[in-house]
């Protein structure tokens, strides 16, 4: 079965710069994203805002065994490694990229109350950045600051590929923020921003991936237990337990 993988790791400027420009190959890796981090909420031009020795890499593989040897062979697998990374079980797919455009619309039922982790990776309309810039940016800073989540960043490659990475202590907390649910002023930003995209789409293609974390393996900046209930260095459980409302 397909597994799906999400890695963080902090690497020389020469390595980083490296891996983008030549994305590594491997056997039973299906795909792969590898892009560089970026503070949400930071200023648009700042020192903070590009974190260029923080890669974040995105990836398909055939089966877990193709991941290990991959984290354990081949040497940026061996970089990716002393990082963090969550291995993920696939759910969902909204919208689609063509590399990822053979996923299921969904895989069946899941449990609203269950941890997720979402994935968005969109390739950009370079004329629309500006827009993309003005709308973007709140809604980064509500999902940073929303309580029900644990982990979210987002990361790009230049010069048309931005992704956004999100943990989330349920599917529920997620969909809430998604459809504006949520109390205070800021529950409408997400909606508004899906709106003005609608009136004039920022990308070429744009998805939005859901998935179910398995495991969580090694550190990022001093943090552990990242993922809600998830097995550290083990799978959890993969048992859907009831409908997604």
């Amino acid at each position: 079965m397909a597994l799906h993988s999400f890695h963080l790791a902090r690497v020389p400027l020469r390595d980083s710069l490296g891996a983008l420009l030549r994305p590594p190959s491997a056997p039973g890796l299906q795909h792969i994203e590898v892009l560089v981090g970026m503070k949400l909420g930071a200023p648009v031009v700042s020192p903070s805002r590009m974190r260029l020795r923080h890669l974040a890499v995105f990836a398909e593989w055939a089966d877990e065994a193709a991941l290990e040897a991959f984290l354990a062979q081949q040497p940026f697998g061996r970089t990716l490694s002393a990082g963090w990374h969550v291995r993920l079980a696939y759910l969902r797919r909204w919208g689609s990229v063509r590399e990822l455009a053979h996923l299921p619309a969904e895989t069946g039922r899941t449990d609203p109350g269950e941890p997720v982790v979402a994935v968005t990776v969109a390739r950009m309309r370079l004329p629309e950045l500006p827009r993309f810039i003005r709308w973007g940016r709140p809604v980064e800073r509500q999902v940073r600051d929303h309580p029900e989540t644990t982990l979210a960043l987002a990361a790009m490659r230049p010069n048309r590929t931005v992704c956004t990475f999100s943990v989330w202590t349920s599917a529920r907390a997620m969909t809430g923020m998604v459809f504006g649910r949520d109390a205070g002023a800021a529950a409408r930003l997400h909606n508004e921003a899906m709106a003005e995209r609608d009136r004039r789409d920022f990308h070429h293609e744009f998805t939005t991936l859901r998935f179910r974390p398995l495991s969580e393996h090694g550190t990022w900046e001093g943090r552990s237990n990242i993922v809600p209930a998830a097995g550290h260095g083990r799978p959890a459980s993969d048992e859907d337990r009831g409908p997604n409302r």
